[in-house]
């Protein structure tokens, strides 16, 4: 690790650039398993907070897998540094004012209280959103066969499977996907950031 840098604030505070903006920034950290409509989810908020007009931004899994941590596998040790690449760089979104909509698996607790606490030391607010689903019912939703494969033997360490999924104890937000329509999830969501006033309509 370096040691000669030095952090440069800039000539911009955080309550100024809000007020400029009209919104504050913070980040919702969507977890749960695969196949549970985190990834659905967040492109329906995105598109309604766009709508809004409110500057929001989504950081996909996979996508994010395909750049930023490319070079990162499945194993424990790397998912936790691409949580914690996440959470530094939702960091940086909420920073600048912006809702930042994370949708990764994050299947254990330590790697998402780790993100938290990069925001909690920035003052930024992190709402950790937990999309719950039966294993079951994921199972069925499977659209890429990955629970086929895994039950093969065919993917090693797949959470829900052959790896463990730590749910949150305390999640801001808990929504049962299997009993709740992607609709009233996004409601659901923006009814606790209007209650907060993260969100001002």
């Amino acid at each position: 690790m370096a040691t000669n840098i030095t952090f440069h604030p800039g000539s911009v505070t955080a309550t100024e650039r809000a007020a400029l903006l009209s919104q504050p920034g913070l980040t919702l950290w969507l977890t749960g398993l695969s196949g549970s409509g985190k990834s659905t989810i967040a492109c329906a908020l995105e598109q309604h907070l766009l709508h809004l007009r409110k500057s929001a931004y989504r950081l996909d899994g996979d996508n994010v897998r395909m750049g930023l941590n490319k070079d990162l596998g499945f194993g424990q040790k790397d998912r936790e540094e691409n949580i914690r690449r996440i959470g530094e760089v939702a960091k940086l979104f909420a920073d600048a004012c912006t809702i930042a909509i994370t949708s990764f698996i994050s299947p254990y607790r330590a790697d998402r209280d780790l993100a938290r606490s990069i925001h909690t030391q920035a003052r930024l607010p992190f709402v950790e959103i937990y999309i719950d689903v039966p294993l079951q019912v994921a199972e069925l939703r499977d659209p890429k066969g990955l629970y086929v494969k895994a039950r093969k033997g065919e993917i090693p360490d797949f959470t829900g499977i052959s790896a463990p999924y730590e749910a949150p104890k305390t999640p801001e937000i808990h929504l049962r996907t299997d009993k709740l329509s992607i609709e009233e999830c996004v409601k659901k969501i923006m009814e606790y950031l209007v209650e907060k006033r993260y969100v001002v309509l």
